[in-house]
C-alpha cells in the first residue's frame, strides 16, 4: 500500500497571486501541443502551416476551456449550478468535463476552418495527435490534486488518499488514465498520423480509442459522488458519454477508407 505524496496544488506563491500546478499542467499541454502541431505542420499534406499553429491552438483552448466547464456543469453537477449560477464562473474551485471540453473543441475547429477555407475533418484530423498531450498533463494536474481517485483495491499499488472519505487503499486511477489516454493513445497517433490517411481516418481512430479507454478507466475509476452509478452498479456517466464516441470514431474510420467524402 502506498500513500499519495500530497503535493501542494499551489505551485508558486507571490503574495495574494496564487499559480496552481493544476493550471500550470493545462499550460504545459498547450506548449507542449504547440510544440508538436509545428512539427506536423511542416508535412507537405497539412491543412495548416506554422504561422497559423499558434491561431489554431488559441481556439481551441478557448474551446477546452469554455466547452469542460459548461459540460462538466451540465453533465456532472446541473443541480449546484441551479442552486448557484454564478458558480459556473468559478472555474479555480475545479470542475472540468473531458466530453464538453471536446465539444468546445469541435465548434473551435469549424470556426477556425471555416475562417481559412478548410474543411472540418482535415483540421480535426491536424489536431487529434496532439489532444492526448493534453489529456495525460491534466490527468497528472488531478493526481497531484489528489482528486478523482480510484475504487478501493488490495493490489500492491493501491493509494491511500488524504481526501477521501476513508483511510482505504485505492486505484491510482488518475495514473491510470494518463497511461492510457495520454501516452498510449498519444504514441499510436502520432505513428498513425505520420503519413498521409484518408480524410477522417485520424479523427475516427482518436475517437475510438478514447472511448474504449475511457470506459476501461471507469472501472477503476470512483464515480462522480453526486451521480453515482447510473445503472447496473457499473454504469458511470463517463462510460455513456464515451459510448457515442466509439461509435462516431467507428463509422469515420469506415467511410474514410471506402472513400465517402466529408
Amino acid at each position: 500500500m502506498l500513500n499519495h505524496p500530497q503535493i501542494d496544488p499551489v505551485a508558486i506563491s507571490l503574495g495574494p497571486l496564487k499559480i496552481h500546478w493544476y493550471g500550470l499542467t493545462y499550460l504545459v499541454g498547450f506548449a507542449v501541443g504547440w510544440w508538436l502541431g509545428k512539427v506536423r505542420a511542416r508535412k507537405e499534406w497539412t491543412p495548416v502551416n506554422e504561422q497559423q499553429v499558434g491561431d489554431l491552438l488559441f481556439y481551441i483552448a478557448l474551446g477546452v476551456i469554455l466547452g469542460g466547464r459548461f459540460g462538466y456543469v451540465v453533465f456532472y453537477n446541473f443541480d449546484q449550478f441551479l442552486g448557484d449560477p454564478l458558480w459556473l464562473l468559478r472555474v479555480w474551485e475545479g470542475g472540468m468535463s473531458f466530453h464538453g471540453g471536446l465539444i468546445g473543441v469541435m465548434f473551435a475547429m469549424w470556426w477556425y476552418g471555416r475562417k481559412i477555407g478548410c474543411g472540418f475533418f482535415r483540421i480535426a484530423d491536424f489536431v487529434a495527435p496532439l489532444v492526448p498531450v493534453g489529456l495525460g498533463a491534466g490527468r497528472i494536474g488531478n493526481f497531484i490534486n489528489g482528486e478523482l481517485w480510484g475504487k478501493p483495491t488490495d493490489v500492491p499499488w493501491g493509494m491511500v488518499f488524504p481526501q477521501a472519505p476513508d483511510a482505504l487503499a485505492r486505484h491510482p486511477s488518475q495514473l491510470y488514465q494518463f497511461a492510457l489516454e495520454g501516452v498510449a493513445l498519444f504514441v499510436v497517433l502520432w505513428l498513425f498520423s505520420s503519413k498521409p490517411r484518408p480524410t477522417m481516418a485520424v479523427s475516427g481512430l482518436f475517437l475510438t480509442l478514447y472511448g474504449c479507454f475511457r470506459v476501461i478507466n471507469e472501472f477503476f475509476r470512483q464515480p462522480d459522488p453526486q451521480l453515482g452509478y447510473l445503472a447496473f452498479d457499473w454504469l458511470t456517466m463517463g462510460q455513456l458519454l464515451s459510448l457515442p464516441m466509439i461509435i462516431a470514431g467507428l463509422v469515420l474510420m469506415v467511410f474514410a477508407y471506402r472513400g465517402v467524402k466529408s
